[in-house]
């Protein structure tokens, strides 16, 4: 028999009248609604599927998941077929992976503003990019990039990054 893994929900569903006492305040609605969701994933609260072999009459439980994004147990499996269909269409070419980030100090105007902003900062990762890889000094050659804007950082806090 193995042993039980600790998991983040065997911890949030043990700390969860301490944590929300705490800092239930804090968080957002969407927030609250992930802490539910990872607390209620693969447990009863969310139904279960019942099946049998018909051949040899072995019975399993499936509990259903929460299929929240945020969930690292849901999303491992698809983050895991994600990467696999991913990995496909890469080129055979080396791969860098270069994060620009926006200072915190600007939230509140990507909030008031979030077009213009995102705008901007895309169109300030693509001029660096390009004007870089021409730079004889550098790698002295056009080259092609796949630019994503991430608004949340994975604490659910706004945190602008391409």
């Amino acid at each position: 028999m193995t042993s039980h893994r600790l998991e983040v929900a065997d911890v949030f569903r043990q700390h969860k009248q301490e944590f929300f006492a705490r800092w239930g305040h804090t968080l957002s609605t969407q927030q609250s609604k992930v802490f539910r969701d990872i607390c209620a994933c693969r447990t009863d609260a969310l139904g279960a599927l019942f099946a049998q072999c018909n051949h040899c009459s072995y019975q399993s439980i499936e509990f259903q998941s929460c299929r929240n994004r945020h969930c690292p147990k849901c999303q491992s499996t698809a983050r895991e077929r994600w990467l696999a269909a991913t990995a496909r269409e890469l080129l055979p070419v080396p791969y860098s992976h270069i994060v620009f980030t926006l200072p915190g100090a600007l939230s509140p105007l990507v909030l008031q503003n979030a077009k213009l902003i995102y705008n901007l900062l895309f169109r300030c990762v693509s001029e660096t990019l390009l004007t870089i890889a021409r730079d004889k000094r550098r790698l002295g050659a056009d080259l092609g990039f796949l630019a994503v804007l991430h608004t949340w950082n994975q604490k659910m806090m706004q945190n602008p990054h391409s």
